[in-house]
Order: C-alpha cells, then structure tokens, then sequence
C-alpha cells in the first residue's frame, strides 16, 4: 500500500496530509498570510508523528501547484522536490482545480485572485481565464485547506509517477512585485 505525503501552501495556509491508501493517518492545516516557508517542515513532522510513521516510510509525495500564492507556491513545490530527490521517491504536483473537479465533477473551478477576481476554469475548458469575482457564474472554491491536502494525496495516488513531470508551480500571470526601489550598491575592486 502507497503511504503518501502531501501538503499545499498555495494559499494563506499550511496543511498536510498523510494517507495509507484511502485511510487518512493524520491531517492538519494552521491558517497563515506569511511564513509558510519556516513553518512547512515543522508541520510536517507533526503530521509525521501524529500518524506514527517516519518520512523515510513515506512511498510517495503530493503537492498543491497552485494557482495561489506565488511564493507560497514555490514553498510547496521546493520542498517536494527537494524530499523527492533526498528520499528518492516520486513527486507528484496537483492543480487546485484538479482538486476541485474530483470533489464537483463538472462543476466550474474557480481559484481566488487579487483584486476582486478569480481564476476560472469552465467545464470542459483547459485553460482557464480571469473574471471579476462578482461577474462570476455558480462555482465551486477550494475545499478547507485540511480537506484540500487529503485530496492531494488522493490525486497523487492515481498518478502513474513514470508519466509525469517534476512538480512546477502553476502560474496563471506573471509576479506583481515591484523592482527594487534602492540603487544597487557600489562594488569597490
């Protein structure tokens, strides 16, 4: 039986999961607007502990590719890449409308965005688009980040890992930070 762990950080949370076939060994999220990236490992191995099993039992790793977050998202997909290669076992990456269609078959999967908006993906579409959050049709969000962990893991659990890439994040737009405002420093020789 395949023990995965999966966790996403796409969004303002923290969550994990770690499942042993359809049976979920232990769940946890914290809700969170920044620093993710100091608190993944240690909720990891509070998950670890809570379902009494080491990361080396671990056959395999699911992680949320967003779209959220992009620093969240990069958190998420670094580290299940980095365990993947140190553990030598398969990562998988998992879209959040992927989650969201495997709760709602043929529902619309809509992500939230900045400024009002969402991330739409239509029925039967395979792209999907930007609409202001009060233009938008009936939609299905993204579970509670606990249950959307879980449901990770449940996708990466279908995966054939031979047939699939690496996990990358899943940017819908590019990053809106601003350049630095300072001038760069003087390299003295």
């Amino acid at each position: 039986m395949a023990l995965i762990l999966a966790f996403d950080t796409s969004a303002g949370h923290c969550a994990a999961a770690i499942l042993d076939g359809d049976e979920v060994l232990a769940a946890q999220a914290e809700e969170m607007t920044r620093g993710q990236a100091e608190r993944l490992f240690p909720l990891l191995q509070a998950v670890l502990d809570k379902a009494g099993r080491p990361l080396s039992d671990m056959t395999r790793i699911g992680v949320g590719t967003g779209p959220g977050n992009f620093t969240g998202t990069r958190i998420a997909v670094a580290a299940a890449r980095g365990l993947s290669l140190s553990r030598d076992i398969p990562a998988i990456g998992v879209s959040t409308f992927e989650v969201i269609r495997l709760l709602w078959p043929g529902a619309a999967a809509a992500v939230p965005a900045p400024r009002g908006t969402l991330h739409l993906l239509r029925p039967g579409a395979s792209e999907p688009e930007a609409i202001a959050a009060d233009a938008a049709p009936e939609v299905k969000l993204p579970p509670p980040p606990v249950e959307l962990a879980i449901t990770i893991a449940r996708l990466a659990a279908r995966v054939d890992p031979a047939t699939c890439a690496p996990p990358a994040p899943l940017y819908l737009r590019p990053a809106d930070a601003a350049p630095p405002r300072d001038a760069p420093p003087e390299i003295v020789a």
